[in-house]
């Protein structure tokens, strides 16, 4: 449970975070405190200002009050509730669950909404992202009436290649368009983009996302020879352009082969703090003789978050037939008791039952330090699976979530196959003579 001290330290961080919306008045009321200036229940469009760009969302509220409020953010056939919190008597907290991050609102009337969307992270806040919402609107770019008419029809699959100061793998588009309206998602080898809404008008298109995490924007132009050429956008100044063709071949590299052990080893090992500063290694007898899955994850990281909604129930399922899991968290501060805050939230949301470490800062450069067996660390999550004999006999980088269709079946096809060959395998003779030594 979140204790007092982790709750205050949240509400604290967003009365200052969100200081010049808050009348000073409000300021000294309990932020608890009963008030009638409430918002309208009902589909919302908002909108981002990112750079110079727009970048819309929908949500729905449900609820006459914060206390029996729920705050839905809409994205295509996907929804994600979060709990409203008061500020004051004219002003609303969103905390985006278990990402350190939350939208300030404030009420400018019944059917209006302005804030920003701003990282909790101590230290880090960085630059806000400000918005405004109206109440009613539930289009996504164009308003219904405004429509142009598409020139062309981008369902199918689009190999989308990337320009960047560091070398970025071609990601893969799975598109759907139906009239006007588009929806989509865009895999990489880290993952999933997690699913996105726009539209297409005439020979321009336009696709958003906001779960969450930082929201995402796709946009671009039909060229007259049918390719795609456009931008996107994440977060601040986070631009890369990229260009599109159309291919339904075009495939990601092998997820199962981008990371792996380098030659002469088998193992894995290391030593991190549990969330309460206990030391814990694989070599621990706990893990002697068991099936045992280590992930790497963060809670800043939505595709870690989705692999987590994976994982979880299935462990929970089959924790008693010989298998242990171990989550490893990098986080955005190399402290652990804003881990404990961070991963101890990720943990009581999604009933984590198996251990969870930390690992240290979010670093991809550390992670390979910290772990020297692997080639090189690419992705948050990475998934390794060990055998009863303690030896790797599997890594999955990224994690492919339900709307990417085909390519989450295969993934939880192959792992539960996979799981059970190794649990169906024995505990080796060494292993069971010295655990019963002890």
């Amino acid at each position: 449970m979140k204790t007092m001290k982790q709750t205050n330290r949240v509400l604290l961080t967003a009365m200052v975070a969100f200081a010049p919306f808050i009348s000073s008045h409000a300021v000294e009321s309990n932020i608890h405190q009963s008030s009638n200036k409430f918002i309208k229940q009902g589909v919302w469009r908002g909108v981002f200002k990112v750079s110079e760009t727009e970048v819309p969302f929908n949500f729905e509220l449900q609820g006459t009050s914060p206390e029996n409020a729920v705050f839905t953010l809409l994205n295509g056939s996907r929804r994600d509730d979060f709990h409203v919190e008061r500020l004051g008597e004219d002003s609303l907290f969103i905390k985006m669950n278990t990402y350190d991050a939350a939208l300030f609102a404030k009420i400018e009337s019944e059917g209006k909404l302005s804030g920003e969307y701003r990282s909790l992270v101590p230290g880090l806040r960085g630059n806000a992202l400000p918005f405004t919402a109206e109440e009613g609107k539930s289009f996504r770019f164009v308003e219904p009436g405004k429509d142009v008419q598409p020139k062309a029809n981008l369902t199918g699959k689009w190999e989308l290649q990337s320009f960047s100061k560091e070398d970025v793998p071609n990601k893969v588009a799975i598109l759907k368009q139906e009239g006007n309206k588009l929806t989509g998602v865009i895999l990489q080898v880290t993952g999933d983009s997690r699913e996105l809404e726009g539209t297409v008008q005439g020979d321009e298109f336009y696709l958003s996302g906001f779960t969450g995490p930082s929201p995402k924007i796709y946009k671009g132009k039909i060229n007259e020879d049918g390719t795609l050429s456009g931008q996107i956008g994440q977060g601040i100044y986070d631009n890369v352009k990229f260009v599109g063709v159309k291919d339904e071949a075009a495939e990601l590299p092998d997820p199962y082969q981008l990371t792996y052990l380098k030659d002469g080893h088998k193992t894995i090992d290391f030593t991190f703090p549990d969330l309460e500063g206990k030391a814990v290694s694989l070599k621990d007898e706990k893990y002697r003789g068991k099936v045992v899955i280590v992930e790497f994850i963060g809670t800043w990281c939505p595709n870690c978050t989705d692999q987590t909604i994976f994982l979880s129930p299935w462990f929970n399922e089959n924790k008693d037939k010989g298998v242990e899991a171990i989550a490893i968290g990098f986080e955005q501060k190399d402290d652990l008791e804003y881990a404990k805050y961070t991963l101890g939230k990720l943990r009581d949301k999604y009933d984590i039952q198996y251990d969870i470490l930390f690992g240290g800062l979010a670093d991809k450069r550390s992670v390979g330090e910290k772990i020297p067996a692997l080639n090189k660390f690419i992705a948050y999550p990475t998934t390794i699976i060990i055998d009863r004999k303690g030896e790797v006999r599997e890594i999955y980088t990224g994690y492919t979530g339900t709307v990417t269709g085909k390519y989450y079946q295969d993934y939880e096809k192959r792992f539960k196959e996979l799981l059970g060959e190794l649990l169906a395998e024995p505990v080796p003779n060494e292993v069971k003579r010295s655990l019963a030594s002890k």
